[in-house]
């Protein structure tokens, strides 16, 4: 155990990507490594872990526990009902909803090329990704991709005036 420890280790939290539950899973397949030890020929014995921890964490992925719960931290709580619009909120939708629309339309009209032919296609005529690629000509990853951007200078920007006020 103590030889395989940390490769074990290692796998599961290369699965699960959150250490407590890693730690668990490793100590679950030491448990079924144990029980069956004399199945497997000791040249074999890394190898068979490390299969034995895989296959642990794929059934604790798939578990409807892990699909269902989502055990967030302190930082992620939802804000309380009725409390008034915080920093939990989308900066495109805070200005929005405190500015209102025409200067949102009027900051993604103002958008460098190529993405403010994209923003204005997504947000004010709300057409998909895949009709704007036709439109415009170019690959939806590509479209994707300039929407993403044209999202991040957006956001900036409201950051930016939401510093100025």
């Amino acid at each position: 155990m103590q030889q395989y420890q940390r490769l074990i280790y290692t796998v599961c939290l290369q699965f699960v990507h959150e250490p407590h539950t890693a730690e668990d899973i490793t100590q679950d397949t030491f448990l079924s490594a144990y029980s069956a030890i004399d199945r497997c020929e000791p040249q074999y014995y890394k190898a068979w872990l490390v299969r034995v921890a895989a296959n642990k964490c794929k059934d604790h992925l798939k578990s409807s526990w892990v699909r269902r719960v989502e055990a967030p931290g302190d930082d992620a709580l939802p804000e309380p009902r009725g409390a008034p619009p915080g920093d939990a909120q989308d900066p495109l939708e805070q200005l929005t909803d405190k500015a209102g629309a025409a200067e949102v339309e009027a900051m993604v009209r103002n958008l460098r090329e190529p993405y403010g032919k994209i923003a204005v296609l997504y947000f004010l005529e709300h057409k998909t990704t895949a009709e704007i690629a036709e439109t415009v000509g170019r690959p939806p990853a590509t479209v994707n991709n300039q929407l993403w951007r044209a999202k991040n200078i957006l956001r900036q920007q409201i950051i930016e005036r939401r510093q100025r006020e």
